[in-house]
């Protein structure tokens, strides 16, 4: 949190997160989260690893899903959310 809100100081363009949710009890993710959202909404562009899919793919416009380093889906977050494979893969969805 302390590592965000510093990089959010410096009035950046770009805004890098890797798991930014790891480790967090679950009210501080989904502030967090909507944070990201209004940050994005007002031009912030956020590049974000995440292996919580849900969260991600609420959250982003375009979504690449990797597999052991390897791009294997590609595409708008919710088309992606809507993708057969990963429904059953990543949400948990038959």
């Amino acid at each position: 949190m302390l590592a965000v809100g510093r990089a959010l100081m410096s009035d950046p363009k770009l805004l890098m997160l890797d798991e930014p949710s790891l480790g967090l009890a679950p009210a501080v993710v989904e502030s967090m989260y909507e944070t990201f959202g209004r940050l994005h909404r007002e031009g912030l562009t956020i590049l974000l690893a995440e292996q919580s899919i849900e969260l991600a793919l609420e959250v982003s416009d375009f979504a690449t899903v990797l597999q052991v380093g390897k791009s294997v889906l590609s595409g708008t977050a919710a088309a992606l959310a809507q993708d057969p494979q990963v429904q059953k893969a990543y949400l948990g969805v038959d």
